[in-house]
């Protein structure tokens, strides 16, 4: 069973004066374990698919399924909040950590939010582990690299052992060499089992993926698969910028 089964999805934002048209009947299939990039110029509609895939914002028209769920049924803010947390985690462009917090704290969130108190401590240094930084838990962020900062919001996205990874131009932040160390990560989480599907405006980017969906003017332009180059996770210590 697919992963993610979008069918005919549309959204429509109502500005007041005019209503724009953000995607136009988008049909896209994921399976479990691909690693799938979205590209597109401003304003192709790919943020807005990223909001829907993420179970951040819900479609105008269509069918979406995650994991078996029927997203695109769900009016209550509260179980799409559910949702997001079992299935869903994500990586932003702009980290967004603490600024005072340890990265340990940092990647333990959300667990929090969630109610899980036993054992955050111990499964927030497994997921920093996971990224090379079990040595860095006690560091804040301004203690820390661009790179290794990313790579905690990382570990706080595999947290709660999600079905999916959301990633926002995860390396936007980055200079090129930093940029490929994460790459790797998230090819080696992928090498795992981990299903990964990532905006990026980089066409070097795009090309570490199984696959890149292209988006222009709302409607899916092109869906093909690449041959991606294996990259070399750094050891810890490793992730500068």
């Amino acid at each position: 069973m697919a992963l993610i089964e979008l069918t005919d999805v549309r959204k429509t934002y109502d500005t007041g004066a005019v209503e724009v048209q953000a995607l136009r009947g988008v049909s896209l299939t994921v399976e479990p374990g691909e690693f799938v990039s979205i590209m597109g110029p401003s304003g192709s509609g790919k943020s807005t698919l990223m909001h829907i895939l993420g179970c951040l914002d819900l479609p105008t028209g269509g069918r979406y399924v995650l994991d078996g769920i029927d997203v695109s049924t769900v009016q209550d803010d509260d179980e799409l909040a559910e949702i997001r947390s079992a299935k869903i985690g994500f990586v932003f462009q702009a980290y967004n950590l603490l600024p005072r917090t340890t990265a340990l704290a940092n990647v333990s969130l959300p667990l929090l939010y969630a109610g899980k108190r036993q054992d955050r401590a111990e499964r927030a240094q497994q997921a920093l582990e996971r990224v090379g930084l079990g040595g860095r838990a006690r560091h804040v962020p301004s203690e820390m690299s661009g790179g290794e900062q990313q790579r905690v919001a990382i570990a706080r996205a595999l947290i709660n052992d999600p079905r999916i990874l959301f990633g926002d131009e995860p390396t936007g932040n980055l200079d090129s060499r930093t940029g490929r160390e994460i790459l790797a990560i998230l090819q080696q989480l992928n090498e795992r089992g981990m299903t990964i599907v990532m905006v990026t405006h980089d066409e070097d980017v795009a090309e570490h993926s199984h696959r890149i969906v292209r988006l222009r003017d709302g409607v899916l332009e092109s869906d093909e698969r690449v041959a991606r180059p294996l990259l070399a996770m750094r050891p810890e210590g490793g992730g500068g910028e």
